[in-house]
Order: C-alpha cells, then sequence, then structure tokens
C-alpha cells in the first residue's frame, strides 16, 4: 500500500517540518519520503485545495458499550465514528457488562479491535465491577494493556477508595482518570443548578458537586505524589483549582469536552434530551471560562465523552433519558466552530500530542522513517452534521443541524488508510 499526499500543510508542533507545504509518501505504512514535488508511480494520490496533516489524535475518554450493549454501540462501530473523526486511537471507559475490570476483558478489547484501523486502548476499572468498594487487579490489567485506570461514568466517592488506588498505580507508573462528581450531593439533578434549572422546574446539579471532589482528589494525589487526570471539568472555579495545584506542583491534568466548551444551560429550554450529559451543561459564565482557559493553556486537551444512546434511550420525558451524547464525528469541527482564537498549531497540540504525554503512550512523528499515524483535515471547511456523517450506531448528537467548521478527510494508521 503506497500513498501520496500532494502538497500538504503540515502541523506538527516540534517537528523540524512543521508548518511547511510538503508532499508525503508513505510505503507499506511507513512514511518513505517528505518534500516537494515528489512522484510515486504506484502510490494512491490525495490531493486537494487545502489539505493539513497532523500526527493523529487521541482521545481520552470515550464509550463503545462493548461488551454487553452492542444494540447502541460496538467496537467496530466506534473505531469507525472515530476515524470519521480523525481519530487515530482512542481510550475507552470500563462501563460495559461485564466491566473491564480483569485481565480477560482487557484482552478482549486489544484482540477485537486489532484490525480496525483506530488503536482501541481500554481504561481498567479502579474498583471491581466499577461498584467502588474494593480495588480491582490493575497490575494485571495493565500487564494486558489497558493504559490508564477510571471507573468511568461512575465517580469514585470513596476517598480510601482513591487514596488506595493512587498509591497501587504508582507501581507501574499509572494514571487514575476521575470524573468529578460527588453522587451524595448531586445525584438527584437533571442540570446545572441555577436561574434555568429553577425556571423550568428541574432538579439542579450544583458547581460544588464537581469541585468538591476535585479539591479532595488533588489532596489525595499531592498526598500519595501519584498521577490524576480530571475529565470533563466543567466550572471556572474547578478550572482554577486544577490551575493552583499545577503551580504547588501536584501531578494533574485535565480535559474538557466541545460540548462544555460549546453549549450551556439556557439551551435546555428546548428539553432537548441530546442536551442531558454529565457533567450537565452549565452556565455561560463557565463555557467563557472554559474557553479562556484553552487559550491560556490550562487545559491539557480534549475528550469526546462520546456516549452513544439508542432511540429508547433518549426520546421520552427529559427526566427519564439516559446522560450522554455522541462526539467522536463532531469534535473537531465544534472545536474549530466554538474556539475560533485558538491558533490551529494549540488545537493539534492538544488533539495529538498532550494526551499521548499524559498516559505515557509513545509519541507519533511525521519524520521519514517513521510508521504514519497522520490525520488528514481541511481546517477552515464548513459543513453541517447530517446523520450521513455519522458511524455510530446512535445519532445522539445535539449537533445534528448544526453549521460546523474544520473537516476531517481521513486516518492513516500504519497499513490502513481511511481517506
Amino acid at each position: 500500500m503506497h500513498i501520496l499526499l500532494k502538497n500538504v500543510q503540515i502541523i506538527a508542533p516540534g517537528a523540524p517540518n512543521h508548518g511547511q507545504q510538503q508532499d508525503i509518501l508513505i510505503e507499506n505504512g511507513v512514511i518513505s519520503q517528505i518534500g516537494n514535488n515528489i512522484s510515486a508511480a504506484n502510490a494512491r494520490i490525495v490531493e486537494g485545495s487545502n489539505l493539513h496533516a497532523s500526527p493523529g489524535w487521541t482521545d481520552v475518554f470515550a464509550h463503545f458499550s462493548d461488551p454487553g450493549q452492542e444494540y447502541k454501540e460496538d467496537l467496530q462501530s466506534g473505531a469507525a465514528a472515530a476515524a470519521k473523526g480523525g481519530y487515530t486511537t482512542v481510550l475507552i471507559v470500563p462501563n460495559t457488562q461485564p466491566a473491564l475490570h480483569t485481565k480477560p476483558q482487557i484482552e478482549y478489547v486489544i484482540s477485537r479491535t486489532r484490525h480496525t484501523g483506530v488503536q482501541v486502548l481500554p481504561i481498567g476499572a479502579v474498583t471491581k465491577n466499577i461498584e467502588g468498594t474494593s480495588l480491582a487487579e490493575m497490575y494485571e490489567m495493565r500487564e494486558a494493556g489497558a493504559v490508564a485506570f477510571s471507573d468511568g461514568l461512575k465517580p469514585i466517592q470513596s476517598p480510601g477508595i482513591m487514596l488506595k488506588a493512587l498509591q497501587y498505580v504508582k507501581a507501574v507508573d499509572g494514571t487514575i482518570i476521575q470524573l468529578p462528581d460527588d453522587l451524595s450531593i448531586s445525584a438527584h439533578g437533571l442540570m446545572n443548578e441555577g436561574i434555568y434549572s429553577t425556571q423550568l422546574g428541574m432538579a439542579g446539579k450544583p458547581a460544588i458537586a464537581e469541585e468538591l471532589i476535585i479539591q479532595r482528589d488533588l489532596e489525595l494525589a499531592a498526598y500519595t505524589d501519584s498521577k490524576i487526570h480530571f475529565t470533563g471539568v466543567s466550572t471556572a472555579k474547578a478550572i482554577q483549582l486544577i490551575a493552583e495545584a499545577k503551580k504547588k506542583g501536584i501531578k494533574v491534568t485535565c480535559s474538557v469536552t466541545p460540548y462544555h466548551l460549546s453549549l450551556s444551560d439556557n439551551q435546555l429550554e428546548t428539553y432537548d434530551s441530546n442536551l442531558k450529559v454529565n457533567p450537565p451543561l452549565r452556565s455561560k459564565e463557565d463555557v467563557k471560562a472554559l474557553q479562556q482557559a484553552v487559550k491560556d493553556g490550562l487545559v491539557d486537551c480534549f475528550a469526546t465523552h462520546h456516549l452513544p444512546q439508542d432511540w429508547d434511550a433518549k426520546v421520552l420525558e427529559f427526566e427519564y433519558a439516559k446522560n450522554g451524547m455522541i462526539g467522536l464525528e463532531s469534535a473537531f469541527g465544534v472545536l474549530r466552530q466554538y474556539l475560533p482564537e485558538v491558533p490551529l498549531e494549540k488545537l493539534v497540540d492538544m488533539l495529538a500530542i498532550q494526551p499521548r504525554k499524559i498516559f505515557n503512550l509513545p509519541a507519533h512523528g511525521l519524520t521519514v522513517g517513521a510508521v504514519a499515524n497522520i490525520t488528514i483535515f481541511d481546517p477552515e471547511e464548513e459543513w453541517t452534521l447530517t446523520p450521513a456523517h455519522l458511524a455510530s450506531r446512535s445519532k445522539n448528537s445535539a449537533y445534528l443541524g448544526t453549521r460546523l467548521k474544520g473537516s476531517v478527510k481521513g486516518i492513516i494508521n500504519g497499513t490502513n488508510a481511511q481517506l
């Protein structure tokens, strides 16, 4: 398999060819030449008016529902959705049935996704059956290929369990991922607590439920000198707490979702159940604070929180609808549309480079001799998200019908190309 990318703008922060417009020749999955006016008689030529190429993007928190709920998503459809969105690597949460809490379950994911063209990396559960009461065999899961540990969509509530987990992963240089939410405060909340929850007559989830867990876990991370990553951070104060902890030398990183950077709680006036997510959509002020935090470098990377739900889980009263929306296919378009002031170089750094640093994954280089791991995109093209753009088995996206900016043209991952 030979592929020739013609006249592409290379966006590879830190690389010698960053910012240059060149041809890239890939032969049998390896970058063999980078330069001008390359010709290859037997190569498939990929060209366009504004093509850009960057190291392949990595998502750090997605749900593929397999095993157990394959009617919402399976490993193959999830990988296809990732490829559509420009992702060559996806970390998937362990909230399956059964949970990804043992070595055989980790091996199942890796073996079933070996030939999908997207590297699907399992996050091992911190606790057995994701019940939050006793630690799972994290060392065995790490040996089998788990790249991080989390109870995923079920935040770890016990400080004692979190303390033990942070101590345990130090032996394998692992990272705990926490979705910050104190369920004793927010368990019955349907949306952000504020003026709109009052007007709409819906139970609110206060910001303090998120911020208390972050404060607690930062103290535990400092005490253990271990690594913690907060995902789905959604409030201005939460970002401030994490920024202050970084200054103190605490080993903390964080990610935000495209939907928390673009949507706010006032939009729930339509009772659109696709807007029901956890953590909930916050105030306009929080959205602005998150956008500013991205510009200021306080946010390390993005996480799609791709969470497929079938028709029956979303088309019913808001109170009974399940949380979550899909996000892999639309992520880049949303980020470009709603963060117009953030340089493309910074977006690529947060999509491609920082996630791999956080979770100790090998870096993808856009250099001669490197295995090809490339995302190809047009950062300026405007388009409207329709069901035809979705490879996911589920269609629960609040962005359907929305005008977005920045389109993905394909990925190359070794000898597998989806263009």
